[in-house]
């Protein structure tokens, strides 16, 4: 498929303090087969050098923006939803067909964006595509137990419509925006699909930007019940958790943050309609796992 092919598409990038990873994000983005309309950074407060970085790449390529955002005190994800959405109003009059997420910490081949544009050329109903990721401990998610229709926040791409029809990211502080997004898109009828034949390389351990990995693992928990998983699926993650290291430690400190969550009382920011529906997905994806039978 040539170039004149695929759709065009444009991307945003939340960053702050990113200076230790960004500049392996944006060579992986010069090197691509397929660039953007516009790539839009947008730095999220930093004081580390971030800017610096980009701006140097943002003189020689047109297409690279850098947006800079005030400091602020406190991190958290719904900042960075507020830092995504300054960046779509950048490219708000732009004629985009694909819009994509995409951190600052990563990095990937040079067809890696013309492998999943391609993707959705050729499913229409593709609303949402992306690839696993591998971090510094080199692990790879194990699709027996994460379905390949969620896709990574590492790196979501949207056709436009799809985005629009769920209204963008929802601004969570406790996180799980990537998730929230997913489930919404297929809740209105689009498929999502991670495509496995491409990887990216995630230069941060996942869910470690504050804490460390028991904490990331507790925070992990306490997300599970905010995103209304039921009761017996989160058991079962648990006890998969457990068999990873640290063992046991993890699952439990994984169990210790969701029972917190039910405890407090938390907030839950989606809809008893999306939460029904994120069920009922869990549970037929544990009768698929013990049945062998596939869903539906």
């Amino acid at each position: 498929m040539t170039v004149e092919q695929l759709p065009t598409y444009v991307l945003v990038t939340p960053a702050r303090n990113e200076a230790e990873f960004i500049e392996a994000t944006i060579q992986s983005m010069v090197a691509q087969t397929v660039h953007p309309l516009r790539w839009v950074i947008v730095s999220d407060g930093s004081t580390d050098g971030t800017d610096e970085i980009v701006e140097r790449y943002s003189a020689a390529h047109e297409w690279i923006e850098l947006l800079k955002m005030p400091e602020r005190k406190e991190r958290h994800f719904a900042g960075k939803v507020h830092a995504f959405n300054a960046g779509l109003a950048r490219v708000a009059d732009l004629p985009y067909g694909v819009i994509g997420s995409l951190d600052g910490d990563v990095s990937f081949d040079r067809d890696y964006f013309a492998f999943l544009l391609e993707r959705m050329v050729a499913d229409p109903r593709l609303g949402l595509v992306g690839t696993p990721y591998k971090d510094t401990s080199r692990e790879v998610y194990d699709f027996r137990f994460v379905s390949i229709e969620d896709v990574s926040g590492c790196c979501q791409l949207f056709r436009r419509a799809c985005f629009e029809e769920i209204g963008g990211y929802t601004p969570v502080k406790g996180g799980a925006i990537d998730t929230i997004a997913v489930l919404n898109a297929r809740m209105k009828g689009w498929k999502t699909r991670t495509f496995t034949e491409k990887i990216l390389l995630h230069h941060r351990k996942q869910g470690t930007a504050q804490h460390g990995p028991l904490r990331a693992r507790f925070d992990t928990g306490m997300k599970d019940y905010v995103l209304g998983n039921h009761p017996v699926w989160e058991f079962a993650r648990v006890i998969y958790q457990m068999t990873k290291s640290p063992f046991v430690v993890r699952g439990l400190a994984v169990g210790a943050g969701f029972t917190w969550a039910v405890l407090r009382g938390t907030g839950r920011p989606i809809s008893r309609e999306l939460t029904e529906f994120h069920r009922r997905e869990q549970m037929q994806r544990l009768k698929q796992l013990f049945t062998g039978k596939p869903k539906g």
